[in-house]
């Protein structure tokens, strides 16, 4: 009995030390929402005004002679993959790479340590990713679709709902598509509609990569606080029921000791 009582104690030693891991990372993953979210809610008012220039600008007849208007059969897909840097935030890097296997052979380009363990050997973090490491990217994808080396772009992100909710989403970049916008007449483009859209193209990949980005490190920081808030509850559920046995298990150690000595003490 006694040994059962060590036992015990070992294990709730092991569950506590546990529960306070998951009590710093939470309160880590609570300090990073508000910046994060900060960022995302940016990140979204950037892209709009971008999407809405896009618009306007492919709506025109002479746009459809763009480079990043052509739609090509797509045997060739590139994926920007967003993933996040850190695991223990439920199933956020999981339901990623699900979507990713939706793809079959497509071509990957990892953003963030877990993705890039898996599709990599380079480690890009998804954290400190900036807006001039979007650009440079942006840069290189923009020069091989007009190349032809690939047909079509997506990223693969997570779609921030709300802190207890967030979803894997696959946010389709290159080609444009033809937009029907109303008002475009009554905007004038210098020196021509077809030269700013060439020219915003790069503009437009970059920033809808930043948001992407920002969106999904938001979406991982408040999947982590809930992931470690859930941990948290159930190392206390599982301390309390470990407590209650070696309470049982001591006080049975204690009245059989008692009863040794009666009986002794009889004889």
């Amino acid at each position: 009995m006694s040994e059962n009582t060590k036992s015990l104690r070992v294990r709730i030693k092991s569950v506590n030390s546990t529960l306070q891991l998951t009590k710093a990372m939470g309160l880590v993953a609570s300090s990073k929402i508000r910046r994060a979210n900060d960022a995302m809610l940016k990140g979204r008012e950037y892209l709009s005004a971008l999407e809405n220039t896009i618009s306007l600008l492919t709506s025109d007849r002479e746009c459809a002679k763009s480079p990043y208007m052509q739609k090509r059969e797509p045997k060739k897909t590139r994926i920007i993959i967003i993933a996040g840097d850190r695991g223990l935030a439920g199933g956020y890097n999981a339901n990623v790479f699900r979507l990713a296997a939706t793809l079959g052979d497509a071509e990957f380009i990892p953003i963030g340590k877990r993705a890039c363990e898996r599709y990599s050997n380079t480690v890009i973090s998804s954290e400190k990713f900036s807006y001039s490491d979007a650009a440079k990217l942006a840069d290189t994808l923009c020069s091989d679709f007009e190349e032809q080396k690939f047909d079509r772009l997506g990223i693969i992100y997570t779609k921030y709902i709300s802190v207890m909710a967030q979803e894997a989403h696959i946010k389709w970049v290159l080609p444009f598509e033809k937009s029907e916008s109303e008002g475009a007449s009554s905007v004038i483009f210098e020196p021509n509609q077809l030269t700013v859209l060439n020219n915003a193209a790069r503009e437009c990949v970059a920033g809808t990569l930043t948001a992407c980005v920002r969106e999904s490190f938001a979406s991982e920081v408040s999947a982590r606080r809930m992931a470690m808030d859930s941990a948290g509850k159930n190392a206390k559920e599982m301390i309390d029921e470990l407590q209650l046995r070696y309470n049982r298990a001591r006080q049975g150690a204690i009245t059989q000791e008692i009863t040794e000595i009666v009986a002794g003490s009889g004889s």
